[in-house]
């Protein structure tokens, strides 16, 4: 079972492992500004496998898309498209107790990622916050 939360712990959620139809890594100028993070990673599952506890507020982010975040401290949870992907839902994988137990398996809306991504390698890298 994989399992999620909201930062303040007013949300939390529950999916089945093998309900995880796919984990893509999307660069979308929505998803980047919605998270207010370079890329966001997102999990597809069945609708139906989610347990939700708490009442995430949902946000019309287009004409088509909802998007669900936590009211309290505004943590981004899900996307919906009942058009284009019904009886679906994308979990923000990075709200996973566990983010590392899903490992991603592509990366998504290439076209609009940042430049600089490609070249995080090549960055300094600290262990934690350096002094």
């Amino acid at each position: 079972m994989l399992t999620g939360r909201c930062h303040c712990r007013a949300i939390r959620y529950a999916v089945p492992r093998e309900a995880v139809l796919h984990h893509a890594l999307c660069h979308c100028g929505d998803c980047r500004r919605h998270a207010g993070a370079p890329m966001v990673g997102w999990a597809m599952v069945p609708a139906e496998s989610l347990v939700v506890h708490g009442s995430p507020k949902v946000y019309a982010s287009s004409a088509r898309g909802r998007r669900s975040f936590c009211p309290d401290c505004g943590t981004g949870l899900f996307y919906a498209n009942e058009e284009n992907l019904p009886g679906l839902v994308d979990i923000q994988t990075g709200t996973l107790d566990d983010p590392a137990a899903l490992p991603p398996g592509a990366q998504i809306q290439v076209a609009e990622r940042l430049p600089w991504m490609a070249a995080l390698d090549g960055l300094p890298a600290f262990e934690r916050y350096p002094g």
